[in-house]
């Protein structure tokens, strides 16, 4: 299986966005990617009433459109990281990732479960102001029946998501991503390696680059895939929009799962969730 993250600088500018994203998808599929991701909020980066403004039911969403024809046409798996999703009956909009199939047809939807309310440096954060956290861990399956764990960027922090993906069946984890240059140059590489070891699965992560419109600080970039083993296949750097594509080799994770079988010597009996306390 070959894979693709693409990596973008989006901004409040859908038709741009999107005439970007296409041109890196069809170069990914040109190098033979039968599995393509695109990175959080790559069709609208922007502010809160932005996002607001841009928010649609999935059904006649155009972002979820575009995919679809976009599947359809080039017969790939194809992840749209993450757009404004507006709901019937709620008040707060979705962060939400689409998976569409090589036949056009939605296959997965994810709505993003830990929303990124924090401090880096000066700049405040607050997504739960605009977005209403989704409640599902949804694992999707891509064409050939390999299932495929979804999530959204600040995510790949909490590694239960991820764990639950993996005794699920997923064998790859996306993490579409929009993360701060800070707390990139920090943690991106190590979480999504220890995402990888841990679970013993492809990581196939696509990241925004450049300033978060309007000044919401600069983006990291760095889109990675990493194996089972904890190795980085490919990577890009923090500043060029592009793709990265790696082979992903299920007989080698199949290989490692064997001879290393942490997932298989989970002792789920023992395992107890701790009362809650406070942080």
């Amino acid at each position: 299986m070959r894979a693709a993250a693409v990596q973008l600088n989006a901004t409040q500018d859908r038709t741009a966005n999107l005439a970007t994203a296409e041109r890196l998808v069809r170069a990914a599929a040109a190098d033979f990617a039968g599995l393509v991701l695109l990175p959080e909020r790559f069709d609208l980066r922007g502010t809160p009433e932005d996002y607001e403004r841009a928010g649609e039911p999935l059904d006649h969403h155009p972002t979820v459109e575009w995919t679809r024809e976009l599947a359809r046409e080039l017969g790939i798996d194809l992840i749209a990281g993450s757009l404004s999703e507006r709901r019937e009956g709620r008040d707060k909009l979705s962060n939400t990732s689409v998976h569409a199939g090589p036949d056009g047809e939605i296959r997965g939807v994810y709505r993003k479960i830990h929303l990124f309310d924090v401090t880096v440096g000066d700049t405040e954060y607050l997504e739960s102001a605009s977005d209403a956290a989704g409640d599902e861990i949804v694992v999707s399956d891509l064409s050939d029946g390999t299932k495929i764990g979804l999530s959204i960027c600040y995510d790949v922090r909490f590694p239960e998501l991820y764990r639950i993906q993996a005794v699920q069946g997923a064998r790859i984890l996306t993490v579409p991503a929009n993360f701060t240059h800070p707390t990139g140059t920090a943690h991106w590489e190590v979480l999504l390696r220890a995402r990888a070891v841990e679970d013993q699965a492809f990581v196939v992560a696509a990241g925004q680059i450049g300033m978060h419109p309007p000044d919401l600080g600069q983006t990291y970039g760095n889109s990675m895939i990493v194996d089972p083993w904890g190795e980085v296949l490919a990577r890009a750097d923090d500043a060029t929009e592009t793709y990265v594509i790696a082979d992903l080799d299920l007989a080698r994770q199949d290989d490692v799962r064997a001879k290393l079988p942490s997932l298989a010597n989970r002792a789920g009996g023992a395992y107890r969730w701790p009362q809650e306390a406070a942080v």
